[in-house]
C-alpha cells in the first residue's frame, strides 16, 4: 500500500472537506458531488467458486483474514435470506465462507444460525463475528388480511443476534436474545433490533451499531460490550443532528489512532468519534452514502456506497460505488463506479429527485454495487453485492 500512496501522491485530490457541528447540514446540502476521481482498478468477475451446484446470494459481510490473503464472507443461502417464510424453515446451507487467495472454499459453517446475515469482523486472533439483522418470527404474508390467521411459531426462534466463532466453526459468544427487540415491546439494552455491523477493540470489548430504518420506532444507537459480553453502555439516537444521531449507522472501522469511523448511511455522511467517549470529532460528506466502510494498515478508507440514486434518489447527482481515500485527511483519491451508475442522470423534476437513464428509461432500482468492502494485503479490493448477488475483486490496473 505503500507503493499506492506514492504512487497517487501527485493527483488532483477531490473533495477534502470535512465538518464539525454547526455546520455540518450545510455540507451536505452544498457539497458537490465527488464522482470524477481516477480508477485504477480492473473489475474480476466470478473470482470466488462456490461448491456446484450453490448459486450465490445477496451478500454485504465481507471481511479479510489476519493472514492478509483469505476472505471471509457471510452469504444468504443463495437468496436475500435464509428463512423460508413459506415452509417456516431455515436454509440447510452454511452461511459463513472462508476463501483462499485463489477463490477456492476452504472452510464453511453457520448452519441455521442466522436468518439475514449482514456484518461481518474478523479480529486479530481470526474469530470471525457477524450481525443477523432479521428473525424468523411468524407474520401475515404481505397483503394478507389484518385478521387471517397468524402462522405458527417456529420450533426455534432465530434473529436480531451477533455471533462469535473460532477460525475453525465453534461458536464461542452469543450477543443479544434470539428474535430480538420487536418493535412496540419493552426493550433490553443489551439486545438488538437489527445489528448492521460489529467491531471489537484492541481490549476485546465488542462494539455493535444497530437500526436499520430511517425513523422511529427503529433504533439507531452504538452498543458496547466487555469481552465476555457483559453489556457496558449505549450511545446514540435516531437523527440527523450533529452529536449523538445517526439514521442507520451501517459500518464501523478503526484508524491508525484509534478513531471511531460510523457509517452514518442515511445521513450520507461518516461520523468520526472519540472510540471511549463518543464525542463527535469530526463529520464528513465526501465518501458518499456508505454502506460498507474499511480503513487499512496505512490509513487508507475503503468506502462503499450501494445505494445512491437506486434507494435513494435524492442522493442520485452522487453515483454508487467504491470511493477510496485517506483517512487522514479526508482526499478522496480513487473511485471505482458502479457500472450500472454510468449512464443514469439525476435531474429534479416539479421539486422531486428523478433518476434517469441516459436513453430515457427509468433508472436503477434497488441495492446495487458494493455494500460491504475490504482489502486484502497486497491491495486487492472485494466488494460484496446485495441486489447483484456477488462478491467481485478488483485488482491494481497495469
Amino acid at each position: 500500500m505503500a507503493q499506492w500512496n506514492h504512487a497517487w501522491r501527485g493527483l488532483a485530490l477531490a473533495g477534502a472537506i470535512s465538518v464539525t457541528q454547526a455546520g455540518a447540514a450545510a455540507a451536505q446540502a452544498t457539497m458537490a458531488p465527488v464522482n470524477d476521481a481516477p480508477n485504477p482498478y480492473s473489475t474480476v468477475e466470478n473470482y470466488f467458486k462456490l461448491p456446484e451446484g450453490r448459486p450465490w446470494g445477496s451478500t454485504s459481510a465481507v471481511d479479510v483474514d489476519p493472514d492478509g490473503k483469505s476472505i471471509w464472507v457471510a452469504e444468504r443461502c443463495g437468496q436475500n435470506g435464509c428463512w423460508d417464510r413459506a415452509t417456516g424453515q431455515m436454509s440447510p446451507v452454511p452461511v459463513i465462507l472462508k476463501f483462499d487467495a485463489n477463490g477456492t472454499l476452504v472452510k464453511s459453517f453457520g448452519t441455521g444460525i442466522a436468518v439475514f446475515p449482514h456484518g461481518i469482523h474478523v479480529d486479530k486472533q481470526g474469530n470471525v463475528w457477524i450481525t443477523d439483522g432479521q428473525d424468523n418470527l411468524p407474520r401475515r404474508a404481505p397483503g394478507a388480511p389484518a385478521d387471517a390467521p397468524m402462522p405458527a411459531m417456529p420450533a426455534k426462534v432465530v434473529g436480531h443476534q451477533v455471533f462469535k466463532f473460532s477460525p475453525d466453526g465453534k461458536l464461542l459468544l452469543t450477543l443479544g436474545k434470539p428474535g430480538g427487540n420487536q418493535p412496540g415491546q419493552p426493550a433490553d439494552p443489551a439486545s438488538f433490533y437489527q445489528p448492521n455491523d460489529v467491531i471489537t477493540y484492541p481490549n476485546g470489548d465488542i462494539l455493535v451499531c444497530e437500526g436499520h430504518g430511517n425513523a422511529a420506532p427503529s433504533p439507531a444507537r452504538l452498543v458496547r460490550f466487555d469481552k465476555n459480553g457483559k453489556f457496558l453502555r449505549e450511545y446514540g439516537k435516531m437523527g440527523s443532528g450533529p452529536e449523538g444521531e445517526f439514521m442507520q449507522p451501517h459500518g464501523l472501522a478503526f484508524d491508525s489512532k484509534g478513531r471511531l469511523f460510523v457509517a452514518d448511511r442515511s445521513n450520507n455522511r461518516i461520523q468520526i468519534l472519540d472510540a471511549e467517549t463518543y464525542k463527535t470529532l469530526d463529520t464528513w460528506y465526501q465518501f458518499s452514502r456508505l454502506s460498507g466502510i474499511f480503513i487499512d494498515k496505512n490509513d487508507v478508507l475503503y468506502g462503499a456506497d450501494s445505494e445512491s440514486g437506486s434507494v435513494n434518489p435524492p442522493h442520485g447527482a452522487w453515483k454508487r460505488g467504491i470511493r477510496i481515500g485517506s483517512a487522514k485527511d479526508g482526499k478522496v483519491m480513487a473511485f471505482i463506479p458502479d457500472p450500472t451508475s454510468m449512464d443514469e442522470s439525476f435531474s429534479m423534476v416539479d421539486g422531486k429527485p428523478v433518476m434517469k437513464k441516459n436513453d430515457g428509461r427509468p433508472g436503477a432500482t434497488g441495492t446495487l454495487a458494493a455494500e460491504g468492502v475490504t482489502v486484502d494485503a497486497a491491495g486487492n479490493i472485494y466488494g460484496a453485492e446485495v441486489g447483484p448477488k456477488a462478491v467481485k475483486k478488483y485488482v491494481k490496473k497495469k
